[in-house]
């Protein structure tokens, strides 16, 4: 898939405001900073940089842009059907909101699931929201992926599909406007973050599997 530095979710809020501001301009110049800072916000959200992902091959990478918010072990009964290690992640609308995948490995589960739209940084709002889970089959067993809606977020986007095979750190999706990641690692992980911690999705390191 061809990458633009603006992702093309965001082409069409970019074309409007842009139309927006120039109609503004021509009739009340002194209104255009309106529109012309939501066209700039705009463009800096939908933002689709490069990342050096880190090319040591038992490592896991950050799916998101953002601040882990917890970590723990919980079983996971929709994919890995295992005890796992959770880590969530939140997104404020300035970070960059395209997901990565955190390791190489064929998608073998996609499922998406209706919900609610509370604050993507409250603990219940992985298990209530509007959410889409990517599963992804690796040589050192099942990740899971799961992109979260929030209290402004309305939109998932995910590009990959069942067969897909994702390279370590490639962009297999977006959230729209505030969200949450949360990825959860089977437990021959050997973790390098904690709570609290800043990431940037394909290059932060989160841990090394250990067999």
């Amino acid at each position: 898939m061809k990458q633009y530095p603006v992702a093309k979710e965001g082409w069409p809020f970019l074309a409007i405001l842009a139309a927006v501001s120039v109609v503004t301009y021509e009739m009340f110049y002194m209104w255009a900073i309106l529109p012309t800072i939501l066209l700039l916000f705009t463009g800096y959200f939908f933002r689709n940089p490069y990342r050096a992902v880190p090319v040591t091959e038992n490592t896991i990478v950050s799916p998101a842009d953002g601040v882990i918010t917890s970590i723990e072990e919980q079983y996971e009964d929709l994919y890995m059907e295992e005890d796992a290690i959770k880590i969530s992640i939140f997104l404020s609308l300035f970070n960059v909101h395209i997901n990565r995948s955190p390791c190489e490995g064929t998608v073998d589960f996609i499922q998406r699931v209706s919900g609610k739209f509370v604050m993507a940084n409250r603990k219940e709002a992985g298990a209530v929201n509007s959410r889409n889970y990517l599963g992804l089959r690796t040589p050192w067993g099942k990740v899971l992926v799961v992109q979260i809606t929030g209290f402004i977020a309305r939109r998932i986007v995910c590009w990959a599909e069942e067969g897909d095979l994702l390279n370590k750190g490639q962009r297999f999706g977006l959230i729209r406007f505030g969200s949450c990641t949360e990825v959860f690692l089977p437990r021959n992980i050997m973790l390098e973050v904690k709570s609290g911690d800043k990431v940037k999705g394909g290059v932060t390191i989160l841990g090394r599997f250990t067999e």
